[in-house]
């Protein structure tokens, strides 16, 4: 494909992206499919712009006079991205071959106009909303939370099965499959490879085999701190995928009754495969929107770990894309469902018992203000200060040391500024009778 093709390729994919709400892996892999004449240079390259691209929304859109078409935002990103001038852009869009047709008048003057004077959230590459959130949250340090959570190519991360492997085992394997390791400072049980080139971790024999899942440290860190030790009960009330209701397993070292909870019948039958791979034993329950269906754990459970559904902002350094698409209306309902979803979870509880609010959002209202209406509505659950859940066995001592310095009492947020992780926010809670 030609250079100019690539661009037409780009903003085709960016406009089918805008049509739906689908991860732009699964745009870029489905565009892929239906477009075998592209070898993987050309694929490599285009997903490249499109992500370049998506970082830079706010900013492109601004300079394109609002328009937020794919073709616009090419445009805007050969300008004020790659540094083209108006020549260059004009022969990029010639409207020979496959490449776009040519600049209008008005594509032309957005071009040579200039930015001006951008607005703050513009730099920053987010919603504004997002970044009034920020400054509220963060004080003088939004930008560079900001700027840390739209940084291209996160890391991947690993999480060590040590029931079947050893880390050193496991990072034996990876280095024997090309792949550069190193260890993860905060979990003992990571390892951290790069994202580029993107390595194909599944097709490991070590993967098939259960010795490692992939997991971002943030996701092993909240799961060590929360305390699950063996031959407790322990219920993963939003199990999700089930990233973390491994991570449980593995502190409970096989031994007690775990329970991954889900209302979704699908998201269950997915953790399947992934518990027998891990050679772990789990009982798997629908419950319904109103919290039926654990009622025999009532009052029984050691430990309720709530991974409650919310905006996923705290990983758009890995889907930019989903910066775009959150709106305020969305986040408020989000926080009325995860009090909802706390109020059901705390009936579990036994006296002495934990409750453990985590989310992946790096925003106040799905984090401290759900804590904050959760502490206000259930005065019999006492928070316990992270500082108290220092001593589990898979955090590092720069973890300990890390991690007492980013909390604030019971509450913990980890962010890639911080942390070099994924945003997470993790609260824990004691009943005390």
């Amino acid at each position: 494909m030609t250079p100019a093709a690539r661009l037409a390729a780009a903003a085709s994919i960016l406009d089918s992206m805008a049509q739906g709400r689908q991860p732009a892996e699964t745009v870029l892999k489905a565009w892929g499919a239906a477009n075998r004449y592209a070898g993987s240079k050309d694929r490599r390259a285009i997903a490249d712009h499109v992500y370049k691209v998506l970082r830079a929304r706010g900013r492109l859109s601004w300079i394109m006079g609002g328009r937020e078409d794919g073709r616009a935002l090419v445009i805007g990103s050969l300008h004020a991205i790659d540094g083209l001038s108006l020549e260059e852009i004009e022969a990029l869009h010639s409207g020979d071959g496959y490449g776009p047709r040519p600049l209008s008048k008005q594509e032309r003057s957005r071009i040579t106009a200039g930015q001006g004077e951008v607005p703050g959230w513009v730099a920053a590459g987010l919603p504004e909303f997002v970044v009034e959130d920020f400054k509220a949250t963060f004080g003088d340090r939004w930008a560079e939370e900001a700027h840390a959570l739209m940084t291209p190519r996160a890391p991947i991360d690993l999480r060590v099965n040590d029931a079947a492997a050893t880390v050193e085992e496991v990072e034996a394997e990876l280095r024997a499959a090309g792949l550069e390791v190193s260890r993860t400072p905060w979990s003992v049980l990571g390892l951290r490879v790069p994202s580029e080139p993107p390595p194909n971790i599944q097709a490991l024999d070590g993967f098939k085999a259960g010795k490692f899942e992939i997991q971002d440290e943030g996701s092993q860190v909240v799961c060590w701190l929360a305390g699950a030790e063996p031959g407790t009960t322990v219920v993963d009330y939003c199990a999700g995928g089930g990233g973390k209701t491994l991570g449980l397993a593995q502190a409970m070292r096989g031994q007690g009754k775990l329970i991954a909870a889900d209302v979704v019948n699908k998201r269950l039958e997915n953790i399947r495969p992934r518990l027998k791979r891990a050679g772990v034993e789990a009982e798997l329950v629908l419950i319904g929107q109103n919290g039926g269906g654990l009622e025999a754990v009532n009052g029984q459970a050691d430990l309720v770990f709530v991974d409650a559904p919310c905006s996923g902002s705290g990983t758009w350094r890995r889907r930019p894309e989903d910066a775009w698409r959150l709106t305020t209306e969305e986040v408020e309902k989000l926080h009325a469902l995860q009090v909802r979803i706390l109020s059901q979870a705390t009936k579990l509880v036994k006296p002495g018992g934990r409750l453990v609010y985590v989310t992946c959002s790096m925003l106040a209202r799905e984090n401290e203000a759900s804590a904050d209406a959760f502490e206000a509505a259930n005065p019999e659950f006492r928070p316990v200060p992270v500082a108290d859940l220092l001593s589990a066995p898979q955090l590092s001592a720069a973890a300990r040391t890390k991690l007492a310095e980013l909390a604030s009492g019971a509450r913990l947020r980890l962010s890639p500024a911080t942390a070099d992780t994924d945003g997470f926010f993790a609260a824990v809670y004691e009943r005390t009778a």
